[in-house]
């Protein structure tokens, strides 16, 4: 049975009403084990000779309203090797709960907070979890910054002792996956990497600029200088064969639409009201513009 010596956070923000988790460990694909998270239900991480059952039937337990430590203490009461595990849970409103078993190689803990709960095990000692908790209740930004500010203070303060490997951040809310035909906001793993974290947090910079929203001061008109840039672009990529007059022409439309769908930016232009969301502008200048 592989033993999974992970620090990780649950958390849910009532705000975004989303519920995720960060992980990290010195072993393969720690996301495809330890992170499990459901809409109006919680999320949950299942760790140290991980049982995966805990996930599905924790999430179960918490969506008929048992609190976080219940569906614990539920699950652990049926498991033999309990004192092998570590699990941390917060339920649909945001109450939180940890167990370590008395087995877990140290050093293992964890701690509870509001609306979260940081554990670790086979840690360089409670720096990390500490570490996790202050980023956490510190951080700003949305929730999958703030789990992912922690889970980096916490590599940052020493993290696995055995070394790095992969990292993973889970996050759900209601209809927040793709075209909102599911709960999955962010799903990201780094599965096999010499420095993990901070490749996950190029992930979930690239997730909030192909996905994010903008302010209607931070939207540009696709017209003049702006809509010139985008026409010698699309020109230079084969896009394009018009002139460079800043005027959204029907021509210029097409082309646009093109260029746009080809680079996935889709979802932060609106072609009807003929707008581009700064970030992404500024991104497809950096990237093409001369």
């Amino acid at each position: 049975m592989p033993y999974f010596s992970t620090f990780s956070i649950v958390g849910y923000s009532l705000t975004e009403e989303a519920w995720g988790i960060a992980v990290a460990s010195k072993f393969p694909a720690v996301g495809a084990v330890v992170p499990w998270a459901s809409a109006n239900a919680g999320a949950i991480a299942t760790q140290s000779y991980a049982n995966t059952t805990f996930g599905p039937r924790g999430l179960a337990l918490m969506s008929e309203g048992k609190t976080a430590q219940t569906a614990i203490d539920t699950l652990l009461a049926e498991d033999d090797e309990r004192e092998l595990r570590q699990v941390g849970m917060v339920d649909k409103e945001g109450r939180a709960a940890t167990f370590t078993g008395k087995k877990c190689l140290s050093w293992a803990g964890g701690k509870v907070g509001k609306n979260f709960a940081a554990q670790g095990n086979i840690l360089t000692g409670p720096e990390t979890v500490d570490a996790m908790v202050d980023a956490f209740q510190g951080a700003s930004g949305e929730l999958p910054d703030r789990l992912y500010a922690a889970l980096l203070a916490g590599d940052l303060a020493g993290g696995d002792r055995r070394g790095k490997q992969s990292a993973a951040i889970l996050v759900v809310k209601p209809e927040g996956g793709y075209g909102g035909f599911n709960d999955r906001w962010l799903d990201y793993r780094v599965d096999d990497h010499k420095d993990p974290i901070p490749k996950l947090g190029e992930l979930i910079e690239m997730h909030h600029l192909y996905f994010g929203r903008s302010d209607d001061d931070e939207r540009l008109k696709i017209s003049g200088e702006v809509l010139e840039n985008l026409q010698i672009i699309a020109r230079d990529l084969g896009y394009y064969d018009g002139l460079i007059d800043g005027e959204f022409s029907e021509k210029t439309r097409v082309a646009m639409r093109a260029f746009i769908g080809n680079e996935n930016f889709e979802d932060r232009v609106d072609f009807d009201q003929a707008i581009i969301d700064k970030p992404v502008f500024d991104f497809l200048l950096k990237k093409f513009g001369s």
